[in-house]
């Protein structure tokens, strides 16, 4: 663990807890207020026929299992990308507004460390756009209110006795064929690390796509996000001395750019399920959405050294023994 101790500040665990509730309260709030979204309650469970399942990078297992009564095979979601989309339409959202959920999965290939757990909480949200919004400049207009309402979030801890993270509200922009031109002997995550220790707050526009080496700068499903309106938001985290991703968010696919990242993928098979057709028969509202990290989120705003003393997961027993001696109390 890359750990810079004088950085960082202990916390009583009761204390932690608090500030946890604080933080998540009022950026809900914060997050609701700027994108215009109104909250909805959200599954955890979907079946695989539906096409609603998050394939992520497409090789991680899903946890599943069948029902006693009919057999029927379920699957935990591994985020809520497809189903809020549907969600919109079936509660008759109009334009400009949209919805915001708890999402809470389990994802079993995740590596676990400082930032990763194989448990997930984020909250998930979409709102309905139009076609002139399928643009770059409306996808950084939207990040700029959400990076305001993690700023204003540090603000409030400041009032309730924290004096937490410094938030640097100018997002830098750059797209992810720029960065890599920038740092062409440098892998991803060393060219994340290094732009983002520069600007501090960063946001990385166009992932799923290859770039001119030939490989993309990370993978992404190829039916949810437009691989060329889409990116993650970055902050540096002084305490790791690194990069955390906070955000991955984007402008989702229209017919068009559906059909042609399924192509590129291999993934034509997807094109008979019904949300997929819903897309095609252009049946679902174009959007615009993303998920938002509750964990990450305050591990950066409460300068936290392990994602593991906000939230209450599974930890092997190497995790276990180096934060005891580093006097890291984990949840």
């Amino acid at each position: 663990m890359k750990f810079i101790k004088e950085k960082y500040t202990h916390l009583r665990i009761l204390d932690k807890q608090k500030y946890i509730k604080f933080i998540k309260d009022k950026f809900e709030r914060k997050l609701a207020g700027a994108l215009d979204l109104t909250r909805v309650s959200a599954p955890l469970l979907v079946t695989k026929e539906s096409g609603l399942q998050d394939d992520l990078s497409g090789v991680e297992r899903k946890v599943s299992f069948d029902i006693l009564k009919d057999g029927k095979q379920l699957e935990i979601v591994q985020s809520l990308a497809k189903w809020k989309r549907m969600a919109l339409k079936k509660y008759d959202f109009p334009i400009h507004k949209g919805l915001y959920t708890d999402m809470t999965a389990i994802r079993r290939d995740d590596k676990m460390d400082e930032t990763h757990s194989i448990y997930v909480d984020q909250w998930d949200w979409e709102k309905v756009i139009v076609r002139k919004d399928r643009t770059v400049d409306f996808l950084k207009k939207t990040v700029k209110k959400i990076v305001k309402a993690i700023a204003d979030t540090s603000e409030f801890l400041k009032t309730k006795g924290f004096d937490g993270v410094e938030i640097c509200k100018d997002v830098f922009f750059i797209t992810s064929q720029e960065l890599l031109d920038l740092y062409p002997d440098k892998t991803d995550k060393e060219r994340e690390y290094l732009i983002t220790k520069q600007y501090k707050t960063v946001f990385i526009i166009g992932i799923g796509d290859d770039l001119s080496d030939g490989k993309p700068h990370d993978t992404r499903a190829p039916d949810y996000d437009d691989w060329s309106l889409d990116g993650d938001l970055l902050f540096y985290h002084e305490v790791l001395d690194m990069a955390i991703e906070i955000s991955s968010m984007g402008i989702r696919v229209d017919k068009d750019t559906l059909i042609k990242q399924l192509e590129k993928s291999g993934k034509q098979e997807r094109l008979e399920y019904a949300y997929h057709q819903s897309i095609v028969k252009e049946e679902l509202p174009l959007t615009i959405g993303g998920g938002i990290g509750q964990s990450r989120l305050c591990m950066l705003l409460l300068g936290r050294a392990h994602i593991g003393e906000v939230q209450a997961s599974y930890w092997d027993k190497d995790t276990l023994k180096q934060c005891e001696e580093l006097q890291i109390e984990l949840l």
